[in-house]
């Protein structure tokens, strides 16, 4: 499965790296329609995890996350012949909406497979999903080098080909005897469906995580818009340095995640590591509020330095955030429950930019410390949260323990 999601994180970061330049370049779409294209897309991508959590309920985690990746490889092949904007807008949501499940998909086999160690799981991920970006991203940059319509092309086609091997290599995989649905639990001694588990959208708690989860996401919005537009409006650093965020970024992630996972392993641990991701993306936003002032050589440090904050941010977010979403969430109902976590990524990626762009840019430095000062305030509101529904949800096992220990 991680080699799957490492092709697949290849195929993905060549598109990711060559879309805008193809729909402007050979779809010739203009700014307006081309920003209207991409939030659309955003928006679908949203209903893709609940919509994946749902379905997991009902049919295996495996044959599902095949057709995601076959429905993505139909849409690859629709974008080499769909070049007019209303024929784009479906062929995007729908490439969208099965990117979302398919990730949302990974995970629910990962929690099912990993067990306890699930966030040992998550961190090689991380490690595989960045070099399996920044292979994708290299091999787009030859494409885009070229600059050809037929270069366009072929980077579609390695895109699709990811698509190809990574279900094959899902396919090879094999899920638990007894588990085929991520809700089969109860090994056979209860007849429980589906329909009489509880659902996410009435649960008012988990409800609050998913909220507050949004913006601890921000991390990916301050990374990739934040930084590039401050340092390049805002700060004398030369544009050279915009590509060392991202050299930055997967050398810290495959060198320290697994370090980060093993210090917030299990869910009470989670909770402390939201409390730290708040303080350091607070330092992230303090380091970028003091780069406007200075030359070159101390604009480039700075930046170079909150590029470094915020990628810790993003370690401790990546390991805390699945361990809770897991932990708080009813074992028989799971699916659906991760599912609707799911969502906060998605809403995250649709408002973060915006929110960079228009408020905390235009405020200038202040608006940096506000946005630092807001969600380190939330984070540890969110923190404070899930631990009272973490003593609520295991208040319940200590009485049935004691009367089992009287009875033996």
């Amino acid at each position: 499965m991680l080699l799957a999601q490492c092709v697949d994180r290849t195929g993905t970061g060549v598109w990711a790296a060559a879309s805008v330049l193809y729909f402007t370049f050979v779809s010739r779409l203009d700014a307006r329609q081309l920003g209207l294209l991409l939030g659309v897309g955003a928006i679908a991508g949203i209903a893709g995890s609940p919509l994946a959590g749902r379905a997991a309920e009902r049919f295996t985690v495996r044959g599902l996350l095949i057709g995601c990746h076959l429905l993505r490889l139909g849409t690859m092949g629709l974008l080499l012949v769909a070049h007019d904007f209303a024929a784009l807008l479906p062929v995007v949501a729908l490439t969208c909406l099965a990117e979302r499940a398919a990730k949302t998909l990974e995970m629910l086999f990962a929690t099912r497979i990993a067990g306890e160690r699930r966030s040992t799981y998550q961190a090689l991920f991380r490690s595989v999903a960045n070099a399996g970006y920044a292979l994708g991203a290299g091999i787009a940059a030859l494409g885009l080098a070229v600059g050809t319509t037929n270069a366009y092309r072929a980077l579609i086609l390695a895109n699709a080909l990811s698509f190809v091997l990574a279900a094959a290599l899902v396919r090879r995989t094999r899920e638990p005897v007894g588990h085929a649905l991520v809700t089969a639990e109860n090994d056979g001694r209860t007849t429980d469906g589906p329909s009489s588990a509880p659902s996410p959208w009435r649960d008012r708690g988990y409800l609050l995580f998913v909220l507050l989860d949004i913006p601890m996401n921000l991390d990916d919005s301050v990374l990739n818009v934040g930084l590039p537009l401050w340092l390049v409006h805002h700060t004398g650093a030369p544009h050279a340095v915009v590509p060392a965020f991202l050299v930055v970024n997967t050398v810290l992630v495959v060198v320290l995640q697994l370090r980060i996972s093993a210090r917030t392993e299990g869910p009470r641990r989670a909770a402390a590591a939201v409390g730290w991701y708040g303080m350091t993306l607070l330092t992230c936003c303090l380091v970028l509020a003091t780069a406007t002032g200075g030359g070159a050589w101390s604009a480039s440090l700075a930046m170079l330095a909150a590029a470094m904050l915020v990628t810790l941010a993003e370690l401790m977010r990546s390991v805390s955030s699945w361990e809770l979403a897991v932990s708080l969430a009813p074992p028989r109902a799971r699916a659906s429950y991760l599912g609707v976590a799911g969502m906060s990524q998605s809403v995250q990626k649709s408002v973060g930019p915006l929110l960079l762009t228009g408020a905390v840019m235009t405020a200038g430095p202040a608006g940096w410390l506000a946005l630092g000062a807001a969600v380190t305030g939330l984070s540890l509101v969110q923190r404070r949260a899930s631990l009272r529904r973490l003593a609520t949800l295991t208040a319940p096992a200590a009485p049935r323990q004691a009367v089992s220990a009287v009875g033996g």
